[in-house]
């Protein structure tokens, strides 16, 4: 399947006339709790030729494909990204962490990681995190049954928030990870251990009663992140000439 995906993203560049710079798994592949039916979510940067940039039109700067072999392809134009970045955007920031690599040329993604923490910003991550688990939880976790895989969209996004809120960096994308830094409970990691086992091995999980033990969790950390992001604090201006210099050598080397 790397051999397929590799094969889109060259017919890719050649179609739009661009240059994929860097391409990754983004999504539960990436996680680690993917089943045999899951999707291959592909995001990745690119960049257009030096006159795409030298116009007066506003143009897209972004490309989002689903092929019918179960690709999902979804990229930004390098401007765009890295304005996010600049933001601390966190899609972007687990872009550059994700173990499954499909292309990496220019060096960008290499010099991106070496200046993320002058542009990391805890505040909008955890903000972006504690969104996530509360929608998931609120979405999904309303009737007597439930559907068991929601809780890895609930625990993953929180156990990020603790990650960031203890360390100051970017959370892994890995879960595992996450589980065995963030989690010292044994009943709860028990509960977590048996629904990542069943994911994995493709099981498909089904709708079940509520998990107390993972309920409570939950609740007692939306809880907890809901009053302490009121009060959290984070100030940064980070500069634009570093970001300005990256885009300038990465749009020349891409093409010569």
């Amino acid at each position: 399947m790397i051999d397929e995906i590799r094969k889109e993203l060259k017919g890719l560049e050649e179609e739009k006339n661009i240059k994929i710079l860097y391409a990754v798994e983004s999504g539960s592949r990436a996680w680690g709790f993917a089943s045999k039916d899951s999707d291959w979510d592909v995001r990745f940067m690119y960049v257009h030729t030096t006159d795409w940039y030298l116009s007066i039109q506003d143009k897209k700067d972004s490309i989002e494909i689903i092929k019918a072999n179960d690709i999902d392809l979804g990229g930004w134009e390098l401007r765009k990204a890295l304005l996010l970045f600049r933001k601390s955007n966190p899609p972007l920031l687990e872009w550059l962490r994700s173990p499954i690599i499909y292309k990496d040329v220019a060096g960008l993604a290499e010099e991106l990681r070496k200046v993320s923490k002058n542009y990391f910003n805890p505040k909008s991550c955890l903000y972006h995190y504690y969104h996530m688990a509360k929608g998931n939880f609120e979405a999904y976790f309303k009737d007597d049954l439930v559907r068991l895989k929601k809780y890895l969209y609930v625990l993953r996004p929180l156990l990020a928030c603790e990650w960031i809120s203890r360390k100051n960096n970017m959370a892994p994308m890995e879960f595992d990870l996450l589980v065995k830094a963030e989690i010292e409970n044994e009943e709860i990691k028990f509960s977590l251990n048996q629904l990542l086992d069943k994911k994995k091995s493709g099981e498909e999980l089904d709708k079940g009663e509520h998990i107390k033990p993972l309920d409570e969790f939950i609740c007692n950390k939306l809880n907890y992140y809901n009053e302490f992001l009121k009060e959290f604090e984070y100030s940064n201006t980070p500069d634009f000439e570093t970001l300005n210099k990256i885009f300038r050598r990465t749009l020349n080397e891409a093409w010569n």
